[in-house]
């Protein structure tokens, strides 16, 4: 049954989404591309995207959806598992070595960090 795992994802990320609620109370903007995303969502997600809309009336649904992606992406990242490699990258505070993380997260990040590299680049560029 999916009802149990949107609960159990909803709970998870909850605290960060209460967090994100009282950012747009705050109003704080961040840096936008100009690449538009075009994204279809089910009747509830937009229903769902329509009360957090009234709700939140300074903001259009579009600043809704690209901070709620965001979010979601942190959270991703942060679930990540740790998978241990065979090479020691450091000690810690009692000597004992630290293992290399071989699991999904240095290549999220690695990707992360090139594919916001390219985006600035094109945002100067277009500055230019």
């Amino acid at each position: 049954m999916l009802v149990p795992a949107i609960t159990r994802v909803f709970e998870e990320v909850s605290m960060k989404i209460r967090e994100l609620a009282n950012h747009w109370e705050q109003t704080a903007k961040g840096r936008l591309t100009k690449t538009g995303y075009e994204v279809h969502l089910d009747v509830e997600a937009a229903a769902r995207l329509a009360a957090i809309a009234e709700m939140y009336p300074k903001r259009v649904p579009e600043e809704l959806l690209g901070e709620l992606i965001g979010a979601a992406l942190e959270e991703l990242e942060a679930s990540f598992p740790y998978v241990k490699g065979s090479h020691v990258v450091a000690t810690d505070e009692e000597g004992d070595p630290l293992y290399e993380d071989v699991g999904p997260t240095p290549r999220f990040l690695e990707l992360s960090k090139r594919y916001l590299q390219d985006l600035t680049d094109q945002q100067d560029s277009q500055q230019h």
